[in-house]
């Protein structure tokens, strides 16, 4: 489709509700719509999980939040069901309190299009069907539908070849994502209450959502072990919901007393300041991922079956561990032998890490500087 020739935008709206990386995948195209239209008013509508990632961006006017999820599990008595109607409302006003010029569903599904056609828009944007993709008859709602990249692009490259259609030049956006500094020092005074300031500093960050993403707990505590052994300080990060299998973890090392167990105890943005603070992250393909590769710490990903060129870490540097097996990537959530992650050695993972913790030496001298000076102001070097 050519680019439609029309004035420019002076109120925008994007809708990406979710998942985590997702979200933080949509933030060049952000920041490429900010560029372009540097007076523009841009809002996001997004789902409650993310959103914090989002407040206070600097190409952001509104972050506009649906609670979905908190509607559907809170549902019950005519109480809450009358609370919950009147969040509702509240929320649909909200969305539709501003007339936008354009409304950018970059989400495609079935629920992103109905809050398309709730909203006050223009120019209603979104993909054309396209094979291999799910539809859900998303381009119902939308009036003007562009092409989509091939689903074996990358993800972020496809969210910014929307816009490009629209004439957006997004030639020179990157991944990147700015700590705010309020989080940097929590998460820094978080290391140092649990004494936990030395380098080189590893965050293992292993919980996936999917049973077949995930690496055996057991490897993660033997590598944790060999990592302390050869003087690494190592913190492990999870969600509330992941703690037990993080305790597993912890206990099963051979020195839990020099392990720092962090589930359930740091925000997303906290979570993004521990990262950006330390001098590697080893992680399952998870939405953190994504939030590493944005703060630009060194970052070693392991995948089984998913495709890494699709929904990988994005930006130079990072590596991913993968075994080029027969029937991967498979995105499959069950499998019986799960041969893609186990067939992962201990032994692989430990030479990745070592490798790229040898390549981050300069990396490790700034980031004891940062930790040594309480007055020093802690930004991204971007």
């Amino acid at each position: 489709m050519s680019v439609r020739k029309s004035h420019p935008p002076q109120k925008i709206l994007v809708i990406k509700l979710s998942a985590i990386g997702d979200v933080i995948q949509t933030f060049p195209m952000v920041e490429a719509l900010k560029n372009q239209y540097p007076q523009a008013q841009i809002d996001w509508l997004v789902e409650e999980d993310a959103s914090d990632l989002l407040v206070g961006h600097p190409a952001l006017n509104r972050v506009i939040v649906s609670r979905r999820k908190s509607w559907q599990k809170h549902l019950g008595g005519k109480r809450e069901i009358s609370n919950i109607l009147k969040d509702i409302g509240n929320f649909i006003n909200e969305l539709r309190s501003v007339k936008y010029d354009w409304v950018i569903d970059n989400h495609g599904l079935l629920k992103s299009g109905l809050l398309v056609f709730l909203s006050r828009g223009v120019r209603k944007i979104g993909f054309k069907p396209s094979p291999g993709i799910a539809d859900e008859g998303n381009y119902l709602f939308t009036n003007e539908r562009y092409r989509a990249l091939p689903i074996e692009r990358h993800a972020l490259e496809r969210y910014l070849d929307l816009i490009a259609q629209l004439g957006v030049s997004v030639d020179q956006f990157v991944l990147k994502y700015s700590v705010p500094a309020d989080s940097l020092e929590k998460a820094k005074k978080l290391l140092i209450e649990n004494h936990f300031s030395t380098h080189p500093r590893v965050v293992i960050h292993p919980m996936a959502k999917w049973p077949t993403k995930q690496w055996p707990l057991e490897n993660f505590a033997t590598l944790a072990s060999a990592l302390i052994q050869k003087g690494a300080s190592v913190v492990l990060t999870g969600s509330w919901q992941d703690r037990e299998a993080l305790k597993k973890i912890h206990d099963q090392t051979q020195y839990p007393q020099k392990v720092l167990n962090l589930a359930g105890q740091t925000s997303l943005i906290e979570l993004a300041g521990l990262f950006y603070l330390s001098d590697l992250v080893l992680t399952t393909d998870t939405g953190p991922m994504h939030l590493a590769a944005a703060v630009k710490t060194p970052l070693i990903a392991l995948f089984g079956p998913t495709a890494p060129w699709r929904t990988g870490p994005y930006g130079n540097g990072h590596v991913v561990l993968r075994k080029a097996i027969a029937c991967s990537p498979c995105f499959r959530k069950k499998c019986p032998t799960m041969e893609c992650m186990n067939s992962l050695t201990i032994e692989e993972v430990l030479e990745a890490v070592e490798k790229r913790l040898g390549n981050a030496n300069g990396r490790m001298r700034n980031k004891i500087i940062q930790e040594l000076n309480p007055n020093s102001t802690i930004r991204n070097p971007h």
